[in-house]
């Protein structure tokens, strides 16, 4: 009876919205910010290259530099959107305070972003956090997700001494209402491919987030899901592919899969990074299917590039490197240990869900 109630709310609130509600389209998205780490050091994390006296020489100059840029990139994306993102995950930044400094600067303070973030267990210090419009967006819930190895399917290549002793950026899931419906957006920086390993690790990741996803579905029927980050893995590895239970096709999609926009991206040779010379996409989004196949008049993912791509990879020409080895790729902030005053070497990536 309690669950039959609940559906009945859950379909009463979609008919509210999509009878009575203005028609409105809203920019989700995600982005690898680059090591935004600022000029002091935390306790237990290993941060030291960015200080002053570091190998990276991180001064306030620089910090303040790469705030800049980080900024102007969320401006560019705003003025061609002529929206701001009403979500942005972001991924590789150091502290809340940090963040608080970036959305704080000129460029893109009129936006008035509200922060979610827990500080994590990386051995390094980087963490993932949302960035949200509160005008758009409410908070209900939010939550950071622990990496564990509690899993039945995936068989791991460390023993139970290295698995104790691994650290990684934990998970966040943030609930809350958006449009009067109800979203989840999960945030994620799956463990590196450093030394070609890693597989096992990131598949656990997604195995993490699609188990936590089928939770919330069977605690509130209807609602409507977005997992991002930057998984380490291209959308057609088995992170994504198999565990994530991501599907290149709407019409493949069933109650308890999700939509990936970005395999067809990455079949038609879109990239979002450079990893030893070839494109990738790992700046992922992924939808449920309560947003994919959402009732008519209610929210749902649009195609936004070519009228057939359901994804964005944003890039502009002074966000890539316009000479050398790393010609057109993404300029980052170092390169050979050089400072180069760039932005990242991801970009950004997002989604559009409309009413319309």
């Amino acid at each position: 009876m309690k669950k039959t109630l609940t559906i009945l709310l859950s379909l009463l609130v979609v008919l509210t919205a999509s009878a009575a509600g203005p028609k409105r389209s809203y920019v989700i998205g995600f982005y690898n910010l680059e090591n935004l780490f600022d000029t002091y050091h935390d306790d237990g994390k290993n941060d030291y290259e960015y200080l002053p006296d570091g190998a990276n020489q991180w001064t306030e100059v620089k910090y303040e530099k790469k705030l800049h840029n980080m900024a102007s990139v969320i401006r560019a994306m705003k003025d061609e959107n002529k929206v701001w993102h009403t979500i942005l995950g972001v991924s590789e930044i150091e502290n809340r305070h940090v963040l608080e400094d970036l959305v704080s600067q000129p460029e893109i303070a009129e936006a008035n972003y509200q922060i979610v973030h827990y500080d994590g267990p990386d051995r390094r210090g980087v963490d993932v956090a949302l960035l949200y419009k509160p005008e758009q967006f409410t908070v209900l819930e939010s939550r950071s997700i622990p990496f564990n190895f509690d899993s039945d399917e995936i068989e791991f290549s460390m023993d139970e001494e290295q698995q104790n002793w691994f650290r990684t950026r934990d998970i966040l899931m943030v609930r809350g209402m958006l449009n009067g419906e109800m979203f989840a957006f999960f945030v994620a920086h799956l463990p590196s491919r450093i030394g070609g390993k890693g597989g096992d690790l990131r598949s656990r990741g997604g195995e993490i987030m699609y188990d936590e996803s089928m939770k919330l579905m069977e605690k509130y029927p209807g609602i409507k899901i977005v997992a991002m980050g930057d998984m380490n893995d291209n959308p057609t590895d088995d992170s994504m592919a198999v565990y994530m239970h991501g599907r290149e096709k709407i019409e493949d999609v069933k109650e308890e899969d999700f939509f990936s926009p970005f395999v067809s991206m990455l079949k038609a040779g879109y990239g979002s990074l450079a990893y030893r010379g070839e494109w990738n996409i790992y700046d992922i989004l992924v939808v449920n299917s309560n947003l994919v196949k959402a009732p008519a008049g209610s929210l749902t993912i649009r195609p936004i590039v070519k009228k057939k791509f359901y994804g964005r990879i944003f890039s502009t020409p002074w966000m890539r490197q316009d000479e050398g080895q790393y010609k057109d790729q993404p300029k980052r902030t170092f390169s050979n240990g050089v400072f180069t005053n760039g932005y990242s070497d991801h970009f950004p990536t997002y989604i559009v869900v409309s009413n319309k």
